[in-house]
């Protein structure tokens, strides 16, 4: 009873654990996203609302009734020959809502073994996977509430993990003004089985909230996201800077960056996006994490860290995209993206009068 009490409060009760960042836990890898569109629009959009599959990877409450039969494919190429993909596909059933499966990999490649006195002693592998189960309704006019549960294996050299996760997302959508809202808690969950007895490990968890509007009469849409909505303070701690001088001790600096902190951490909570849709078929995205480019840039040169643009086209059949994210001043990572729907190569033959 106890295990089942505390297996609960992990999964649904997020705001009682205490905050952790990226590198504080484990499958770090779900926060990453296959989709070339998403990407494009810094990684973290959870309210662009439309027929794209990839949407309800990001918020189960995007996947809807417009993606049915649909089958999209991703793949992420990294540093060092890091890869990353997935594929999923969308079936909708009218009474009960829309449902999804998706299978996710990361494979971070091989790597030289060597034991404590530096002896090569040959070659490992390290890879994640994860497999997400979705379902999404319209709870009411405009309302969409979605669920996605998603078991997850990791295998790092000798050491093996199984964890569960789920997102839980509610979305407002007004086709009439083209905007939407969206609220997801992601990744809630524990470790199964911890990768050794008895040290089970955080997952990496967030709260967003995310508006996308199309502006009237200009073919922009405007899409804002906040992250990390469970913790104010996103700053890295920095030792205190102190030089003695002929006088005594220099001031601080810090102590006169209390603002310029104040301004910094608040806009490390947003994502800012632009997409440029001037036709249906054609949309050129652009975005900035600035949280991206303060952890990544180097002290003397920023150069595109934080910045992610791409862009795509929708065929009669398919759909295609490309997405550049900037991570770091000597390079970033590369996204490709396919969807089809399979009900356009389905043809349904009408009855002849009479029959």
């Amino acid at each position: 009873m106890k295990k089942k009490t505390t297996l609960f409060l992990l999964l649904f009760f997020p705001l009682l654990l205490a905050a952790q960042e990226g590198g504080r836990g484990v499958y770090d890898f779900l926060n990453l996203t296959g989709s070339a569109r998403v990407a494009a629009l810094g990684g973290k959009n959870i309210s662009l609302y439309g027929n794209d599959l990839n949407f309800a990877q990001n918020n189960p409450a995007l996947l809807n009734s417009s993606m049915n039969k649909t089958v999209v494919m991703n793949y992420t190429g990294y540093f060092a020959g890091i890869k990353y993909g997935n594929v999923a596909y969308a079936q909708d059933f009218k009474k009960y809502g829309t449902f999804s499966i998706a299978a996710n990999f990361m494979n971070y490649g091989k790597f030289i073994a060597a034991d404590e006195t530096g002896l090569i002693t040959g070659e490992f592998k390290a890879a994640e996977q994860s497999i997400s189960f979705t379902w999404a309704k319209n709870i009411k006019e405009n309302f969409s509430a979605g669920l996605a549960i998603k078991p997850i294996f990791s295998h790092l050299e000798t050491y093996k993990s199984f964890g569960f996760a789920t997102d839980i997302g509610v979305s407002y959508h007004k086709p009439e003004s083209e905007f939407t809202a969206a609220f997801a808690i992601k990744n809630l969950g524990t470790q199964i089985k911890p990768y050794y007895e008895g040290h089970y490990e955080p997952l990496p968890y967030d709260i967003q909230l995310g508006v996308t509007k199309k502006l009237a009469h200009a073919p922009f849409r405007v899409n804002l996201t906040a992250h990390h909505l469970y913790t104010w303070n996103l700053l890295y701690e920095k030792p205190k800077l102190v030089s003695n001088t002929i006088f005594g001790e220099a001031e601080d600096p810090q102590k006169n960056r209390k603002l310029q902190n104040f301004l910094d951490n608040s806009m490390r909570h947003f994502v800012v996006a632009v997409e440029f849709v001037p036709i249906k078929a054609f949309h050129f995205g652009i975005a900035y994490d600035h949280q991206r480019r303060q952890e990544m840039k180097l002290i003397d040169k920023g150069g595109f860290t934080g910045f992610s643009w791409g862009f795509g086209l929708r065929l009669r059949k398919f759909n295609i995209s490309y997405a550049r994210s900037s991570f770091h001043v000597v390079g970033g990572s590369n996204h490709l993206s396919l969807g089809i729907n399979l009900g356009n190569f389905i043809k349904v033959s009408q009855p002849k009068v009479g029959d």
